[in-house]
């Protein structure tokens, strides 16, 4: 029974919430940025030099054969494409991440910049009431 409610206590901690949902809404971002780099930046990339698919580009270290029964033997290839395209996709993440972290430390900083309000300020008045307040006090 101990290890259950340990259990509970873990997965209902602030923490792990806030990370599963991190880790969901990264998930969602990443496909995002998957379909920003892919569909909007990479075409006109590719045109810029010559209507190149990056995703396509490889260098063939040994070229796809049949074996003497028939069957296909797939090439062997360095997908250096791919690579390119994952680089550009790290890049746009990381980026967009350290934009968020710097918002988020500027609010940061702004809230502990904020000047702390002066201390209300006294009436002379108020003060001379409060000191005859007390004299009389001490006279009754």
């Amino acid at each position: 029974m101990g290890l259950i409610k340990e259990f509970k206590d873990f997965a209902v901690r602030g923490n792990v919430v806030d990370l599963a949902v991190a880790v969901i809404i990264g998930a969602a971002f990443g496909k995002v940025v998957s379909s920003l780099v892919n569909d909007i930046i990479m075409p006109p990339i590719g045109l810029l030099v010559g209507g190149v698919d990056f995703t396509d580009l490889m260098v063939v270290l040994k070229e796809a054969y049949l074996d003497p029964s028939g069957t296909e033997i797939a090439a062997v290839t360095i997908n250096y494409g791919n690579f390119i395209q994952f680089v550009v996709d790290f890049s746009i993440v990381a980026f967009a991440v350290f934009m968020i972290v710097k918002l988020i430390n500027n609010l940061k900083r702004k809230e502990e910049a904020a000047p702390t309000p002066p201390p209300p300020t006294v009436n002379k008045t108020e003060v001379l009431l409060e000191e005859i307040r007390d004299l009389l006090k001490k006279q009754g």
